[in-house]
C-alpha cells in the first residue's frame, strides 16, 4: 500500500523541524520523509511533511504564502533576534506611542527589502550563517526582497520600559518574522526581538488540519497526494492517451492554467504529475507514476 501524501503537523516548542521528520520516519515506517519550510525550535504550529513520493512536492509547496501569530518585545535586542539568544542592548520603549507603533508596522508592510537574521540557515560561501555566527564571526547577509501581505497588531501590553506587541502576519516565503521584530524595534529606536511564534498557515494548510505528534502517534493521518495537489494548484484532467504521454515524461499542449505548477490527473483520478506551462507546452516538473 502506497502511504505517499502530506502530513500536517502542529510542531511543539523545543523541537527542530529535523526532529519532527525523524519522529515521522518512525511513525510512517519509511526514510522518505521531508518538510516544506523550516520552523525554528522556539516556534510552534503548521509544519508540512511529505511522506514517500510526496517528498517531491515539497519544493513547490515551500514557495506558498505563510501566516503567523507572533509576540514582539520592544525595548530589548538579542543576538538571534528572538528569545533564544542573549540580550545585546536595552533601551526604554516606554515613550513609544500607539501611533508610532502603528506607523512602524505600516512601514514594514508590503514589498520590503529584508536582511535575514545573522543566526539563520542561509549559506555564505558554502557555510550556514548560524554556524559562522556561533564561532563569533561577523556575518554580512545581503537584503532580500520579501512581501509582507499583512502585519496586524492584535494586542499591546506595556510594562515599565518594555512593550509586548501581539501581531498576525501573512507573508511570502523567505520572510523572517524575527527580522520583522528586529526592524520594528530598530525603527522605533528601542530595539526589539521575537518572544513567541506560531505558524498558522502554509498555503491552504492551516491549524484546523494540523495534528500534534501525540495525535499522529495514535492515528497517522496522511493527506493523499491528489487532495494535497488539488488544494494548492490548478487541476488538469487528461485523457488516457495524454496520461500515458505524461507518465513517460512527455509534453502536452498548454491548457492556459497559469505559469505556476499544475496538477495533472488521469481519467481515474490518479495524480500523474506536476507540470508548468511555457511556450505553449506543459512540461513535467515531477512525475509521480512509475
Amino acid at each position: 500500500m502506497d502511504n505517499s501524501g502530506l502530513v500536517i503537523v502542529d510542531k511543539p516548542a523545543g523541537w527542530t523541524s529535523h526532529d519532527v521528520v525523524g519522529k515521522m520516519r518512525r511513525l510512517a515506517k519509511t526514510r522518505r520523509v521531508g518538510h516544506a519550510g523550516t520552523l525554528d525550535p522556539m516556534a510552534t504550529g503548521v509544519l508540512v511533511l511529505g511522506v514517500g513520493k510526496a517528498t517531491r512536492l515539497l519544493g513547490h509547496l515551500a514557495l506558498t504564502e505563510k501566516g503567523y501569530d507572533a509576540t514582539i518585545r520592544l525595548g530589548q535586542s538579542t543576538n538571534t533576534d528572538d528569545a533564544e539568544g542573549e540580550t545585546t542592548a536595552t533601551a526604554s520603549a516606554a515613550a513609544v506611542s500607539d501611533e508610532a507603533l502603528a506607523a512602524g508596522v505600516a512601514a514594514l508592510t508590503g514589498p520590503i527589502q529584508q536582511v535575514p537574521p545573522q543566526v539563520s540557515a542561509i549559506k555564505v560561501n558554502g557555510e550556514r550563517a548560524y554556524k559562522m555566527a556561533r564561532k563569533g564571526e561577523d556575518v554580512a547577509l545581503a537584503a532580500r526582497p520579501v512581501t509582507v501581505h499583512s502585519f496586524t497588531i492584535t494586542g499591546v501590553r506595556r510594562e515599565g520600559d518594555l512593550i509586548d506587541v501581539d501581531a498576525s502576519v501573512s507573508c511570502s516565503s523567505g520572510t523572517y518574522i524575527r527580522a520583522l521584530a528586529r526592524d520594528l524595534g530598530a525603527s522605533l529606536g528601542c530595539g526589539g526581538h521575537l518572544t513567541a511564534l506560531r505558524r498558522t498557515r502554509v498555503g491552504p494548510y492551516d491549524l484546523s488540519m494540523a495534528r500534534t505528534l501525540d495525535q499522529l502517534a495514535g492515528k497517522l493521518e496522511i493527506l493523499p497526494m491528489g487532495e494535497a495537489v488539488s488544494a494548492v494548484f490548478p487541476r488538469r484532467d487528461v485523457s488516457d492517451g495524454e496520461a500515458r504521454r505524461i507518465a513517460h515524461g512527455g509534453r502536452l499542449p498548454a491548457a492556459g492554467l497559469g505559469p505556476g505548477p499544475v496538477g495533472v490527473f488521469a481519467p481515474d483520478g490518479t495524480l500523474l504529475a506536476l507540470v508548468e506551462e511555457k511556450g505553449g507546452l506543459a512540461r513535467p516538473l515531477a512525475v509521480f507514476v512509475a
